[in-house]
C-alpha cells in the first residue's frame, strides 16, 4: 500500500472529519453544516479559489499546479445522507433522529478533502484540480441542479473521476467497469382514484386496493414476457398504500417503485406496457388509474481510456495485485452519470472491510480506505496532469 505521504500524515484529521460528518447527517438540498465544513477546511488548506452555494448546498474548490497548463481534472463527492434510523451502535452514530450516512457519503466527502490538502501542499502537476462537492445525489437530482446552474461552463473540466466505498469484506481492492457500469432509473407512482364503500357491502365499491394489489402482480409479467431474455431490466413495485379503516372499502390506493435499466429502448418497452397495463385495468375496472414516471439517474458508462487511465492512477497507491479489472455491471444507480453525459470520465469502487450493505441501518464504512480513496483521488491529478 503507497498511501501519499501528505494523506498518511494526516489520517488522524480525516478520522476525525469522517466522524464528525457521520455524527452530523443531513438529507440532499440541507447539508448546510456539512458543505459549511467543507469550505472551511478547503480555505484553511489553501485551495485556491471556493465557491459556495452552487446548486443549492454544493461547494466548488480549484487548486492550480506548479504549471501554467490550461487543462482540468474535476474529482467529485457526493454529501448527503438518508432517511434512515441508525443501528450501528457506533460511538458516533448519528444524532439527528431518522437520518443516517447509510451508504457512504461521509466517507466520500472526507476522501476528496484529504485529496485537496495534498494537492494544495505539493501543487506536483500542471493545470487545475477541481473539486466538486455535490448535494442530493441520493434521487433529489443534485447533479443535475448542479448542471443546469452552469457548473461546467463556470468551472470547465476536461476529465472527471468519482468513487463509491464498496462493502465488499475485500479491503483496498479498486475496480472499475468499464462502459455501462451502472443502471439508469425512474421512480414511478401508479393512483388508482375507485369507489369507496362500507365493508360489509363491498359490491357497493370499486375497490381501490385489490385493483392496485392485483396490479402489482401483473407488473411481474413485462420481465417475464416482455423484455428479452438477454437484456437487463428490474422493475420493483415497492410501495401499495390504501385504507385508513376495518370497516371501509378505500376508494384511492397508490403503488409506487422503481424501473432499472441499460438500454434506453428497453426502458420505453417497460414504461410502455405498464401503460398499457393501467389502460387496461382502469377499463376492465371502469375506475380512473394514473401513471407517473420521472427518471432520476441515466445509465452511467465508463469512458475506456479514462478507466484505464484510473486504474493506473490506483495501482500505484494499492497495487496491481487489489485491482479488479472485470467488474461487471451493477443495478444500481448513481447521478455522477449526469456529469459523465457532459465531460468524460469514470468511476470506480474501492472496496473495504464492512460486510453491510449499502443503504442499510447497520452499514458501517471501513475508515481505513478515507487515506486510500483520498490518495486515488490526488494521484490520478498528479497522473492526468503531469508536468512537463
Amino acid at each position: 500500500m503507497n498511501i501519499l505521504p501528505t494523506i498518511d500524515a494526516a489520517k488522524d484529521e480525516l478520522v476525525a472529519i469522517f466522524e464528525d460528518l457521520h455524527a452530523h447527517p443531513e438529507i440532499g438540498f440541507t447539508e448546510t453544516r456539512t458543505s459549511a465544513i467543507v469550505a472551511d477546511k478547503l480555505k484553511s488548506y489553501g485551495v485556491d479559489e471556493v465557491h459556495t452555494g452552487f446548486g443549492g448546498t454544493g461547494v466548488v474548490g480549484l487548486v492550480h499546479g506548479k504549471g501554467g497548463g490550461t487543462r482540468r481534472i474535476g474529482l467529485r463527492a457526493d454529501m448527503d445522507a438518508l432517511p434512515i434510523d441508525e443501528t450501528s451502535n457506533l460511538a458516533y452514530s448519528s444524532k439527528n433522529e431518522g437520518v443516517m450516512h447509510a451508504c457512504g457519503h461521509d466517507g466520500h466527502t472526507t476522501m476528496l478533502l484529504g485529496a485537496a490538502k495534498h494537492l494544495c501542499e505539493t501543487r506536483d502537476f500542471d493545470g487545475t484540480a477541481v473539486l466538486i462537492f455535490q448535494p442530493a445525489e441520493e434521487g433529489l437530482g443534485g447533479a443535475r441542479r448542479m448542471l443546469e446552474e452552469g457548473l461546467f461552463e463556470q468551472f470547465p473540466c476536461d476529465e472527471i473521476y468519482g468513487m463509491h466505498n464498496w462493502p465488499s469484506g475485500q479491503p483496498h481492492t479498486v475496480g472499475v467497469c468499464k462502459g455501462e457500469a451502472m443502471a439508469g432509473a425512474a421512480f414511478f407512482d401508479i393512483h388508482v382514484q375507485g369507489k369507496g364503500s362500507h365493508a360489509a357491502r363491498p359490491s357497493d365499491s370499486k375497490d381501490a386496493l385489490m385493483i392496485a394489489a392485483s396490479l402489482a402482480a401483473e407488473m411481474n409479467t413485462i420481465l417475464a414476457r416482455n423484455i428479452p431474455a438477454q437484456e437487463v431490466c428490474v422493475l420493483s413495485v415497492t410501495q401499495l398504500h390504501a385504507g385508513a379503516a376495518y370497516n371501509v372499502v378505500p376508494d384511492t390506493a397508490t403503488l409506487a417503485g422503481t424501473i432499472r435499466y441499460f438500454k434506453d429502448e428497453i426502458y420505453a418497452l417497460a414504461v410502455e406496457r405498464m401503460q398499457r397495463l393501467c389502460d387496461g385495468f382502469a377499463v376492465a375496472h371502469d375506475v380512473e388509474i394514473q401513471l407517473d414516471l420521472r427518471n432520476v439517474f441515466d445509465v452511467l458508462r465508463n469512458d475506456a481510456t479514462l478507466s484505464d487511465a484510473y486504474i493506473e492512477a490506483a495501482t500505484d497507491i494499492v497495487g496491481r495485485d487489489n485491482i479488479i479489472q472485470d467488474l461487471q455491471p451493477v443495478t444500481g444507480s448513481e447521478d455522477f452519470s449526469d456529469m459523465l453525459k457532459v465531460v468524460p470520465g469514470a468511476y470506480c469502487v474501492v472496496g473495504h472491510a464492512g460486510t453491510t450493505a449499502l443503504h442499510n441501518p447497520g452499514f458501517v464504512l471501513d475508515k481505513a480506505i478515507l487515506p486510500v480513496g483520498a490518495s486515488i483521488m490526488a494521484r490520478v491529478v498528479e497522473r492526468r496532469l503531469a508536468q512537463g
